[in-house]
């Protein structure tokens, strides 16, 4: 069984400030400080309903489907530990500086171009899904929701900070940071994989 403290590094990870910071900066950099305000609330208002909807949709689907237990262990095991991959490999690749499209004037419009994939990935949706696809009880879904907001509610705050966050010394930190949580991130890939092969009794 993943514990607390795994489930809060797998989203804090998939879904968390570390990935919004530096995009969210850059989109928002010609902006005056009160319609920042407005698109980060609005971006995690919105991306707080969106992705907790979207995982009980999700589970419902699983349970239709007849998943069991291993296989969403084993799915959530191989999508997390790709996902540590590409993020470190990321790190030896060319950067590519594309210019992105000027946010829209309404601050809803552009908290929704921002949203997706900046705060909610594709990966980390399938994160909670298989999480909460997993759950055994009551409690238990409740103790993912509860992380899962919480994450959501350091991504806001990363959202409002994020021009006095990103300077040169801090950009370094979150970069090895980074780094160190993606070594984390493979490892517990593996972790719940073996997991998942427990309960089908491939290993001991």
């Amino acid at each position: 069984m993943v514990g607390p403290g795994e489930i809060f590094t797998i989203f804090f990870v998939t879904l968390g400030p570390l990935k919004v910071l530096g995009p969210f900066a850059q989109r928002t950099k010609e902006l005056d400080d009160a319609m920042v305000r407005q698109i980060a609330w609005r971006a995690f208002l919105v991306a707080t309903i969106a992705i907790v909807a979207g995982a009980f949709i999700g589970r419902s689907l699983a349970e239709n489907w007849k998943i069991s237990l291993p296989a969403m262990l084993l799915t959530a095991g191989v999508i997390f530990f790709l996902v540590a991959i590409r993020q470190l490999l990321e790190q030896y690749e060319p950067v590519h500086a594309a210019a992105a499209a000027p946010l829209p004037a309404s601050p809803m419009a552009a908290a929704l171009r921002i949203i997706f994939p900046t705060v909610i990935t594709p990966y980390g949706v399938a994160a909670v899904i298989a999480l909460l696809a997993s759950a055994a009880n009551f409690q238990r879904v409740e103790l993912i929701i509860g992380l899962l907001v919480a994450v959501m509610v350091l991504n806001l705050i990363a959202m409002l900070m994020a021009r006095r966050v990103m300077s040169g010394v801090t950009v370094v930190t979150l970069q090895l940071l980074g780094a160190i949580l993606g070594v984390l991130q493979v490892g517990l890939a593996i972790q719940i994989i073996l997991g998942g092969l427990q309960h089908l009794g491939v290993i001991g």
